[in-house]
């Protein structure tokens, strides 16, 4: 794994106990929001991570409060990121944050925010 550049890290809320319908449907929406936002303020670091095979790291964090702080973070750091608010058509209400996607970006910068959180 030492030859990744770049990664992306989808930082979940454990507290909503989803199921990995949601799971993975909630990290595509984290995925792509994130990564286009990568591509519109960090063109580089998009089409280097895109080279290298598009790398994901699935975390988890205990609650919403969590979460937020991880994005504040990621907006201090200046990392692309997205915050994704569930439409509430399935298993929870309308307005429910559930994940935050970060990068694509180098990986020591995202390291630096997430390199202590438990993989999901």
């Amino acid at each position: 794994m030492g030859d990744f550049e770049y990664k992306q890290v989808i930082i979940f809320r454990k507290d909503l106990n989803l199921s990995k319908g949601k799971i993975s449907a909630q990290a595509g929406h984290a995925a792509v929001s994130a990564a286009l936002e990568a591509r519109k303020h960090h063109r580089n670091w998009f089409k280097a991570w895109l080279l290298e095979g598009q790398r994901k790291i699935a975390v988890k964090v205990k609650n919403e409060k969590e979460l937020l702080k991880f994005e504040k973070y990621a907006i201090n750091l200046r990392l692309p990121n997205a915050l994704i608010v569930d439409k509430g058509l399935t298993e929870i209400p309308a307005g429910t944050i559930t994940c935050l996607g970060i990068g694509p970006a180098p990986a020591e910068k995202i390291d630096q925010l997430t390199g202590e959180l438990k993989l999901l």
